[in-house]
Parts: structure tokens; C-alpha cells; sequence
């Protein structure tokens, strides 16, 4: 198992089916491109005929939504060959999933499920990653997610729980922003401690995203434009990691391509202000020509 750092990859989107044909067609100032995992996990069709002209011209990062990594139900192997042969495939720069659980009994709940952050979760949690690890033969990366409750028998914070999972499983870490922020409105406590308690060592990834906001709570959606607030976040986040690889979420709602890269650009413009004209593995913070 490589235990080197990923590179660094610049800017990208998640790849939508909308947009195959246009970033086939011309050259979006995009770095490189997000799959959803179990979009490709078939055998044959136009997704993955897509996926393939795709990956020739750009870095491809695997992102899923159902490893259910804190479930207490066992792993479900057919889906653990499928990612495998899709990482054989693709040949993906690390692959993430969500710090959650999405089903039980064989059931997918198509949600990401928050967990209580007790020491038994803690070692349960990470002893999946490693059984998740070694069938795979390379790191994981896992995200933070976003939630709307709390659990009461918590023996420790969030960050403190993401933390030391990472450390433990020695696994990598996908610092999703907008997560941070939801998370932190709906529960009251500071992005601050969150941003400083996790270890800048092992966060390879950013995603930034928009929210509905419905005054008393905050729903992650991905289904608008970054708010300013999340902006200023990410601004917050560039000075603390230093550059990160950095991905605009668009699930619903999804605009033209030409809307996503300006906010793609944007995002660049803030580590370009931040960062200056750092280089890191080869690649700018400039737009791409």
C-alpha cells in the first residue's frame, strides 16, 4: 500500500452526464474531474465508454456514496469487488467515501447517517477502514459529512473523532467545507475548532458546495451557488492547509458547464490571493490554460 501523500491536482469538478459531450468537445479550465463512484460501477454502457475518453485527458478522483464505513452491518464484498475493479480501471489519484453509515440489514437508506463519536464507534470505525484498505490495496479517503442531530452518549467532538480516525486507520482526509459550515450552524459550535483540530498532514481534498438555508437549520443540498459566508470559509481553509486540491459539488440543479467553471475560478482566484503563486507538484494556482 503507497503510503506517499496524493498530488496535489488544482481545481476540478464532479463529472455530470450533461456535460460529457462539452468537456470532450473543448478544453474546460478544469483540472481534473470527481466521479461518483457507483455511477461506473457496471459492467459496459456509455457512462463508463464516457469515464474512459475522459480519463485520458484528465486526472480522475473516485468518490462514493455507499461503503457505509461506520455500519455495524458487514461488508457487502460484491460492492467492495466492484469499487476495486473500477479503481483497476480508472486508476483514480485516491478514493474517497463519506465517515457515516447509508444503510442497515442490507438496506440502502441513500442518506448519510451520522454516528456517535464514542471510543467503541472510534475503534469500530477503524477497524473497517483497515479490513476496507487492505482489500483494496491503497489508502481511503474519508469525508466529514454534514447532520441535523446529535447524539447524547458522545464522548468526544467531531474533529477530535475525524482526527483520530485518520491517525489510527491512516487513512487520508476529505475536508468537505460546506459540511463544516452546515454542521457547525445546525449544532453551534465554531468552524474555528473544527479547522484547527483536524491534521493539516492528511486532508488532501476540499469540496466546496451551496446550501439551503431555512433559518433555523441548514440543509445540505447541493443545489445552489456557493453563499459568501462559505466562501469566506474556504478562504479561511486555504490559509490554515496551504493548497488543496479543490472540487465545486453541483448534484442538483446542475447549471451549464461554463456557470461551473467561473466558480471553479473563483475558487482558484481566493488560493491565487491566499497563497500567491506557490507552485506545489508541478501545477499553478493560475487557471489552466
Amino acid at each position: 500500500m503507497n503510503s506517499e501523500k496524493p498530488p496535489y491536482l488544482g481545481f476540478g469538478l464532479g463529472l455530470r452526464p450533461q456535460h460529457y459531450q462539452e468537456i470532450l468537445e473543448g478544453s474546460p479550465s478544469v483540472d481534473w474531474f470527481e466521479v461518483i463512484s457507483e455511477n461506473y460501477m457496471i459492467q459496459g454502457g456509455q457512462p463508463l465508454r464516457m469515464l474512459d475518453l475522459i480519463r485520458e485527458r484528465y486526472p480522475i478522483v473516485m468518490h462514493g456514496v455507499s461503503l457505509s464505513i461506520a455500519s455495524t452491518t458487514p461488508f457487502d464484498m460484491d460492492y467492495l469487488k466492484a469499487l476495486k475493479g473500477l479503481a483497476e480501471r480508472v486508476n483514480p489519484k485516491w478514493i474517497s467515501d463519506h465517515l457515516c453509515w447509508t444503510g442497515v440489514h442490507g438496506v440502502n437508506l441513500h442518506d448519510l447517517l451520522p454516528i456517535p463519536y464514542t471510543q467503541e464507534a472510534l475503534d469500530h470505525v477503524v477497524d473497517r477502514v483497515s479490513h476496507v484498505q487492505d482489500f483494496l490495496g491503497r489508502r481511503l479517503t474519508l469525508e466529514n459529512v454534514s447532520s441535523y442531530v446529535t447524539f447524547g452518549q458522545s464522548e468526544m467532538t467531531e474533529w477530535e473523532f475525524v482526527s483520530e480516525v485518520a491517525k489510527r486507520a491512516d487513512c487520508w482526509l476529505l475536508f468537505d467545507v460546506n459540511n463544516v459550515y452546515v454542521s457547525a450552524f445546525n449544532h453551534d459550535f465554531s468552524t474555528d475548532d473544527f479547522l484547527r483540530g483536524v491534521p493539516r498532514d492528511r486532508v488532501v481534498q476540499f469540496h466546496v458546495a451551496g446550501h439551503s438555508h431555512e433559518e433555523s437549520h441548514i440543509i445540505d443540498t447541493h443545489d445552489h451557488p456557493v453563499c459568501d459566508e462559505v466562501w469566506d470559509f474556504y478562504r479561511e481553509a486555504v490559509a490554515h492547509f496551504g493548497p488543496v486540491s479543490t472540487m465545486i459539488e453541483r448534484d442538483d440543479n446542475i447549471p451549464p458547464l461554463p456557470e461551473l467553471v467561473d466558480e471553479l475560478d473563483h475558487a482558484r482566484s481566493i488560493a491565487r490571493e491566499v497563497l500567491g503563486t506557490k507552485v506545489l507538484g508541478g501545477k499553478r494556482l493560475e487557471a489552466a490554460e
